[in-house]
């Protein structure tokens, strides 16, 4: 499905939040898989792993790691922001839904999430 491992209903909002259309931001966030998972191994090995489940692993990152990100994908400032935006909004879900949320929400003032799915290569 388009736009995994980020929830349906957390591209909506985030799309809408960010002014891109939400047909949009599925590709963008598939795009970012893409990259994302090919350096799997990367940030197991250099970065604090905050939560994995079957579907996904979320990692935290230093601030300006996505600019990095969206260097390699080629895309707009708001395209980035919503792509970064979604991987937040999922970690507080995630931590809603764990009761890790006051933890998450802390680990998020000092640095940016990275959530890769289990089914990316």
């Amino acid at each position: 499905m388009a736009g995994e491992p980020i929830e349906g209903q957390i591209l909506l909002l985030t799309a809408a939040k960010a002014s891109v259309a939400p047909t949009r931001l599925p590709e963008l966030i598939d795009r970012a898989q893409a990259v994302l998972g090919s350096d799997r191994e990367r940030y197991r090995r250099e970065y604090e792993r905050l939560y994995a489940d079957a579907d996904l692993e979320v990692f935290l990152v230093e601030w300006g790691h996505w600019d990095d990100i969206g260097a390699r994908l080629d895309v707009t400032d708001r395209e980035l922001s919503a792509i970064r935006r979604a991987h937040e909004e999922q970690l507080l879900r995630l931590g809603r839904r764990t009761d890790r949320e006051a933890e998450f929400e802390t680990a998020l003032e000092i640095r940016d999430p990275v959530v890769i799915g289990t089914d990316t290569s």
